[in-house]
């Protein structure tokens, strides 16, 4: 069986950790680059020239190995797994502009590296230190359920010991760890099933972190 032993969240004015009950409300979004000093336990090297995607999804990472009681000093095997229904759309159309603003000659490449989907899910392998299976996957139709069946694969085939999975969007994103029950420990948060009950149905993104919240209270 696939434990779940941490969720980290975060929107354009809150953030938190389900299992842990944390929840900070930050409200003004020009102080979303600023959250880094206190999501981060460790400094993140260059962590201003990511973009929008990178960012959210990193934070979100970062709160779900805070949640499952996880530090990552050290390498460690753990794969990672996102989903969206864009791509890399958002990136892709400022990589543009900025080549039709230089002429048609060149862009910056910083705004390369972004456009492709899988640029974001790197960034967070590099500084969290994964050395997992990596894997972006688009889908338009319960993209959660989606990637918990990827993600627990990965774990049962004996690829990974554990694995990070998550959605975004360009406004919000949220990151669940996976782990065999047997080495789930004491941050254990439920089991698989009930991830896969709620990826069922058709939520925002509130209603998820609401239902996400309930298993920590126990009305799932």
């Amino acid at each position: 069986m696939i434990d779940i032993c941490g969720i980290g969240w975060i929107d354009k004015e809150k953030y938190g950790c389900i299992a842990a009950g944390e929840r900070v409300v930050y409200k003004d979004s020009s102080v979303f680059d600023g959250l880094s000093k206190k999501i981060f336990p460790h400094p993140f090297k260059n962590f201003g020239r990511l973009d929008k995607t990178s960012k959210l999804i990193c934070y979100a990472a970062a709160l779900a190995l805070k949640d499952a009681g996880i530090n990552y000093s050290q390498k460690q095997d753990m794969g990672i797994i996102g989903a969206n229904d864009s791509g890399s759309l958002e990136s892709d159309l400022l990589y543009f502009k900025d080549y039709l603003d230089c002429g048609r000659t060149l862009s910056r490449g910083n705004l390369f590296i972004y456009t492709l989907p899988s640029s974001p899910l790197g960034e967070a392998a590099i500084h969290f230190g994964l050395q997992g299976p990596l894997f972006y996957t688009a889908s338009r139709r319960k993209p959660l359920s989606a990637i918990m069946t990827m993600a627990s694969d990965m774990i049962l085939s004996d690829e990974t010991s554990a694995m990070l999975a998550g959605l975004n969007s360009e406004e919000n994103a949220v990151y669940l760890i996976l782990k065999k029950s047997a080495v789930s420990g004491s941050n254990f948060l439920c089991h698989e099933s009930k991830i896969k009950a709620i990826a069922g149905k058709d939520l925002t993104f509130n209603g998820l972190i609401k239902k996400f919240s309930d298993l920590r209270k126990g009305q799932i």
